[in-house]
């Protein structure tokens, strides 16, 4: 049985993650974390959730958890996330990040952490989204240099970071499977006279409107033909069902940086 916290239990994904766990015999949540200037601190975790009393009361931060717990689910923000891997790293607890809007140094940091603990870390946790970054950077090397690559996100209105992780993820898995480097290659802005498009490049687009949950496109578009790989998320629990299934999994790994790629892997 692994004991779990949420961190930002309150909030759209942290209110998921409360009802995967539950929905999880093997795991158990034994803490939920929001920011100090909360509303709803000291509120039941389950209660929350709609479900009966858990005893797990939300507190500020991880550091106010007195029940024991081995790993943290953590879909918060970049300055949280940060605060978050400093403890982790102190006392080696495992960590599940999926936070996004994360930058170079945070991801340094993610890495030096995982030399500490164990850490999963995706920009999405959909198993489908996952098997799409393979069949993609497949199409990449087959289709070759002919085809033009277009990524087209579309997410809620709330969302306040733009590309998304999951099309940045998608950009990278393109770029690395024909050997370019995304911040070489990635135009992610068009307005005016822009001129005919540099070969070799990787367009962004993105949309921000209503309550879209998550969707991406892949467009390899060539002479006379045009390929399409699409994944639409219609329901947050896909992403919270990925995550809790990544803790559970991280309670047998050793030390180090894993993805959703290794959590889904088949054991040979």
């Amino acid at each position: 049985m692994s004991n779990i916290v949420v961190a930002g239990a309150a909030g759209r994904m942290g209110r998921q993650l409360v009802r995967a766990i539950l929905e999880r015999k093997d795991l158990k949540l034994t803490g939920a974390t929001e920011h100090p200037e909360s509303p709803h601190l000291g509120t039941d975790a389950g209660l929350l959730v709609g479900n009966e009393s858990l005893g797990v009361e939300i507190v500020p931060g991880i550091d106010s958890v007195i029940a024991p717990f081995d790993t943290v689910i953590d879909f918060t923000a970049p300055a949280s996330t940060r605060a978050l891997l400093k403890y982790a790293a102190d006392q080696g607890t495992r960590v599940v990040i999926g936070t996004t809007g994360l930058d170079d140094n945070d991801q340094s940091l993610i890495k030096e952490t995982a030399k500490k603990t164990s850490i999963v870390f995706a920009a999405n946790y959909s198993v489908g989204v996952t098997l799409s970054l393979e069949l993609l950077a497949h199409a990449a090397r087959v289709l070759g240099p002919d085809y033009d690559i277009e990524v087209i996100e579309a997410h809620h209105k709330h969302k306040v970071d733009a590309p998304s992780g999951t099309a940045l993820a998608m950009g990278h898995s393109i770029a690395n499977a024909i050997g370019k480097d995304l911040k070489d290659c990635a135009v992610y802005a068009r307005e005016g006279m822009t001129g005919a498009r540099p070969e070799g490049t990787i367009g962004f687009s993105t949309v921000r409107a209503g309550e879209i949950i998550g969707e991406h496109t892949v467009l390899f578009v060539g002479q006379g033909e045009q390929l399409e790989v699409t994944h639409k998320a219609t329901d947050r629990m896909t992403f919270a069902r990925g995550a809790v299934r990544a803790a559970g999994w991280l309670a047998s790994q050793a030390d180090g940086l894993y993805d959703m790629a290794d959590v889904v892997r088949p054991v040979s």
